[in-house]
């Protein structure tokens, strides 16, 4: 019989583990479709197998107090890794929390169907509970694996495109402000200050890890052929920037794909910045459509143009998932829309939560349940992306309670949906 031992690396087994990984040794990471997140039309390109040379800078970069890396032994040899970085999550009430998230996963195709991955998982689970870490998320590479352990997706994200000939405003604008195209320097020193205004105020937000910014200095070219980035700003009448976009126009023999203008990142802090920036997007010289990647699922822009349906939906995929670690401490954590008492009963858990915009205190009861459900449902409904109700009607939550599906909808709903930009 194999043994098997899960455990930290060490600083010497660090290009075994980053070994395992599909980006280090050329195997699929991602299901091989478009995604909502990329503005490009091609699917996800074949890997390349790191160099002796890139296996030493990545090395590097795994050993970081921020990156906590898991590794399967089998017999001695490493067999599949996965780690935990540290970043916050702004949760309903603007509070951000730390949040662990699970990247950089991988078993190797030879050691497959042994539970390795479980045993990763719980190892990095019980690593954030001693950390007092109550949330952990991810960003699934397949959307068969992680409910298992409990994850279930929290956000979407969108990815739409509209027509340059169609896209005409309702109403006219003067902007009382600037647009400017900078270079890709000055841009990684935009970038991080907007972003942390952002996720001050934005539900669903991720901090981003560090060096996030510093590739928009050094350019490049992607392997998809979408040509350089372009970065364009938006600073208000103070001249103090309020906002910022992304963009590439590639080149293509196919007329069909000719023209299009992809937005590739786009935020914004107040309505002036978004509807300049989106002004000149929509309309930029000899083009004939705009495709847009990572966009919230309510995005204020359908509802500004003259015809509504200007703005066709391509892809929705989920973005993060998240799976509660401590519900009592994850439900404190934030606000809530109106004021209530509900009985939740969690797994085997059940739970006094009684929440109102000020906050709410969650306690173990004896009481009988307004409703059951999962860790799974929780982490869906945590910041309010998805209806108690959806999940209701698909036999995943049971109401005993009148009205407990919509008292918990009230409850728990922002008023805007969440939405993160920035993953890990």
């Amino acid at each position: 019989m194999s043994i098997v031992e899960v455990r930290p690396i060490t600083a010497d087994e660090a290009k075994e583990y980053l070994r395992v990984l599909p980006y280090v040794n050329g195997f699929p990471q991602e299901e091989p479709e478009p995604s909502a997140w990329y503005a490009g039309q091609a699917a996800w390109p074949p890997q390349v197998p790191a160099s002796e040379a890139d296996l030493e800078r990545h090395a590097a970069g795994v050993q970081v107090d921020w990156f906590r890396p898991q590794a399967a032994f089998v017999d001695g040899k490493l067999a599949g890794g996965s780690a935990i970085v540290s970043v916050e999550l702004t949760v309903p009430g603007g509070r951000q929390v730390a949040l662990g998230g699970v990247t950089s996963t991988a078993v190797l195709p030879t050691y497959r169907r042994r539970g390795l991955l479980r045993q990763i998982m719980s190892a990095m689970l019980a690593d954030c509970r001693e950390r007092g870490e109550f949330l952990a998320g991810l960003s699934a590479s397949e959307g068969i694996i992680y409910g298992r352990y409990g994850f279930a997706p929290a956000t979407f994200q969108h990815r739409w495109e509209v027509q340059r000939a169609d896209a005409a405003f309702r109403t006219d604008f003067t902007d009382p402000g600037t647009l400017d195209l900078i270079d890709g320097a000055a841009a990684a020193e935009v970038w991080p200050v907007l972003h942390e205004q952002v996720r001050a105020e934005r539900v669903g937000e991720i901090s981003p890890l560090p060096g996030k910014w510093t590739g928009l200095a050094s350019g490049g070219l992607p392997a998809d052929g979408s040509g350089p980035a372009h970065h364009l700003v938006h600073r208000d009448a103070r001249g103090v920037v309020d906002g910022a976009a992304i963009f590439r126009l590639p080149w293509s023999p196919d007329a069909a794909q000719a023209g299009v203008l992809q937005v590739e990142a786009f935020e914004s802090l107040k309505f002036d910045a978004y509807r300049a920036l989106w002004g000149l997007l929509l309309d930029f010289d000899l083009t004939k459509r705009v495709v847009a990647a990572r966009r919230p699922v309510d995005e204020p822009l359908r509802w500004m143009l003259t015809n509504p349906r200007a703005l066709k939906l391509k892809l929705t995929r989920d973005n993060l998932w998240l799976r509660i670690l401590d519900v009592p401490a994850a439900l404190e954590a934030r606000t809530y829309a109106t004021t209530d008492t509900l009985v939740l009963e969690v797994d085997s858990g059940r739970w006094l939560l009684d929440a109102g915009p000020d906050g709410a205190s969650c306690t173990a009861t004896d009481r009988p349940a307004d409703l059951t459900l999962s860790v799974n449902e929780l982490g869906s409904l945590y910041l309010g992306g998805v209806r108690a109700g959806e999940l209701a009607y698909s036999n995943r939550i049971t109401a005993y309670t009148p009205n407990a599906l919509s008292r918990l909808d009230a409850l728990l709903r922002p008023d805007r949906a969440p939405h993160n930009a920035v993953g890990f």
